[in-house]
């Protein structure tokens, strides 16, 4: 009787362990990652700051008007909770779609708003990769099991799993950080980051901008 007690509670301690593990290859299976990394950063080694800036332009380079909103947005709120006066581009500049170019008014707004400093980024490169993932055998470490038929129902569905498609998708940014005080403004910083997966635009723009400030700050370009 006492045996066959303590067979049961290893079972049930097993199979909650397996459960467990179901879940979690379950999870790897079925949830790709979303981030980002910084690839590449430089800061320039000539720039001699006469005075640390405060009022920063963000900006964003992009035909779509939402995203590009979101995106200064998001920037612009990152670089004030560093302690940065921030001003989105959208409050300040008009970018109408299929509208030209005039750097005769994106001068004057940017001396009529006293900004000293701006942050561009602006998208690189999209790809799409599919990559076949074959099956694999997992090592379940508790074969204690007071049956075979209750050994091998139990683990047969956990060990072998089917191969399956994996679908990426990595989006590549440039950010630069440039210096107002210079006639043409003088580039301080550049980085380029890539984007895992970014299903949410809203997730993945907050985590692009809180790197790419965080990492200038890290290099001491902001």
């Amino acid at each position: 009787m006492g045996c066959a007690l303590v067979a049961n509670q290893i079972e049930e301690t097993v199979n909650r362990k397996v459960l467990a593990i179901v879940i979690v290859l379950a999870a790897a299976t079925v949830l790709p990652g979303k981030s980002s990394k910084l690839v590449m950063s430089w800061k320039n080694p000539d720039y001699r700051a006469e005075k640390k800036f405060h009022r920063v332009l963000a900006l964003g380079l992009s035909n779509k008007v939402e995203v590009r909103a979101e995106f200064e947005d998001a920037l612009s709120a990152e670089l004030s909770r560093q302690g940065y006066e921030a001003i989105p581009g959208n409050t300040i500049l008009l970018r109408p779609p299929g509208a030209q170019l005039d750097l005769s008014y994106l001068k004057e707004q940017i001396r009529a708003s006293q900004i000293e400093a701006v942050v561009v980024s602006r998208l690189i490169k999209v790809d799409n990769a599919v990559t076949y993932v074959p099956g694999t055998a997992y090592f379940v470490p508790y074969p204690y099991y007071n049956s075979f038929y209750g050994y091998y129902g139990t683990l047969y569905p956990v060990v072998y799993s089917p191969g399956y498609l994996q679908k990426e998708k990595k989006v590549r940014v440039e950010t630069n950080l440039y210096v107002i005080s210079a006639t043409d403004g003088q580039l301080v910083w550049t980085g380029t980051t890539d984007t895992f997966n970014p299903s949410n635009v809203h997730k993945a723009i907050n985590g692009l901008v809180t790197l790419v400030v965080t990492k200038m700050r890290k290099e001491g370009a902001l």
